[in-house]
């Protein structure tokens, strides 16, 4: 079915008039959108339960309690772990200079032959000065956030609305997409629904495959890390984790970061050697064992479409915008991988051979 300009013109300005109003309601569908992002997630599994004979309301009752036990649990462990690392950081600040100033710069010094110091006593008193400016800068905040009713009232029930919302979305999910499916004109139908199911298939990769081995692998930096004494194991095995999904990015911020940690903390290269075995084990671990398992060998997105589409996205339209980044990136993908085939079998791609040139 071709459309005529009109109707491709119609269609154009709908998108342009759809984009600026999600523009204009971005604030407000923000939590509609997380709660539909942990729905997509958690459908799969309750789609499994019912196949093995529980009813759909079972299913999403035993999904919602598992999906919210882990997030309060998670709260409840990494607001701790935090908080109890900052104090780390901050109280191995006076260290690492001494360290950067009696151990790194002469060994530059000598290396390259070059008189290299610094001034350690300003430079600690800035930091403590900036320190306490910003400590006191947080105070304030959270002492005018917390008179403010309008902001409790919205941190409330951005709250409460996220789980109510993803339960009624765990339990519709199939009713919705079918009714979508429905509304579509027939002549397209076909194939819009095999352009959503290649889509969910790029997608379902990175959210269900992806941040499965991110959250493994985080998992393992920080059990290794922690097994090997470093201080920072907590922050710097997430941080590790939560950049992973560009390959080899996690495994090379991870060394530098936790390398230099164990070389302020320890002094020896041993630490050193654990630390990078650490993290040798856990590139072994995702390459044969975590993304065959869990990411297998379907083509997904780029790692540099994935930093531009969450990067642009949040640059327009703030945290909705990197909510949505990914869906739309994926859709984008699976469009122009579309468009590349029309393309190589169109005549405007291979128009026959070329006259020959006249002599």
């Amino acid at each position: 079915m071709r459309l005529t300009d009109s109707q491709q013109w119609l269609l154009l300005a709908g998108t342009l008039a759809l984009g600026w109003l999600l523009y204009l309601l971005a604030p407000a569908l923000t939590p509609f959108l997380f709660s539909a992002l942990l729905a997509y997630l958690g459908d799969p599994l309750v789609d499994r339960l019912e196949r093995l004979g529980l009813s759909r309301i079972l299913g999403v009752v035993m999904v919602f309690a598992v999906m919210f036990v882990a997030g309060v649990v998670c709260l409840l462990i990494l607001i701790p772990a935090l908080e109890r690392q900052v104090v780390v950081i901050v109280g191995k600040i006076p260290l690492a200079i001494d360290w950067l100033q009696n151990w790194l710069l002469p060994r530059l010094s000598r290396h390259f032959g070059l008189a290299l110091t610094i001034d350690t006593a300003a430079l600690k008193q800035a930091l403590v000065a900036h320190w306490q400016e910003a400590g006191a800068m947080a105070r304030n905040v959270l002492s005018n956030l917390s008179r403010s009713g309008q902001w409790l009232l919205g941190w409330m029930s951005f709250v409460f609305l996220i789980p109510v919302v993803t339960f009624y979305l765990l339990r519709d999910w199939d009713i919705l997409v079918r009714n979508v499916r429905n509304l579509l004109p027939r002549a397209i139908e076909p194939r819009v629904v095999q352009l959503a199911t290649e889509i969910d298939a790029v997608l379902a990769e990175f959210l269900r495959g992806q941040l499965t081995v991110m959250l493994a692998l985080a998992l393992v930096y920080i059990a290794g890390l922690w097994l090997v004494g470093l201080d920072l194991a907590f922050v710097i095995g997430a941080v590790a984790g939560l950049v992973s999904f560009v390959p080899y990015l996690g495994v090379i911020v991870g060394l530098a970061l936790a390398g230099l940690a164990a070389l302020m903390q320890f002094g020896d290269l041993w630490h050193f050697v654990a630390v990078a075995t650490v993290f040798g084990v856990g590139q072994l671990l995702e390459g044969m064992v975590l993304s065959p398992w869990l990411v297998g060998d379907r083509i997904g997105l780029h790692p540099v479409a994935v930093i531009f589409s969450v990067m642009a996205g949040g640059q327009l339209f703030g945290f909705f915008g990197v909510l949505v980044a990914l869906p739309v990136a994926a859709a984008i993908v699976v469009l122009l991988r579309h468009s590349h085939d029309e393309y190589i079998r169109s005549g405007l791609y291979d128009s026959g051979a070329l006259p020959p040139a006249a002599e």
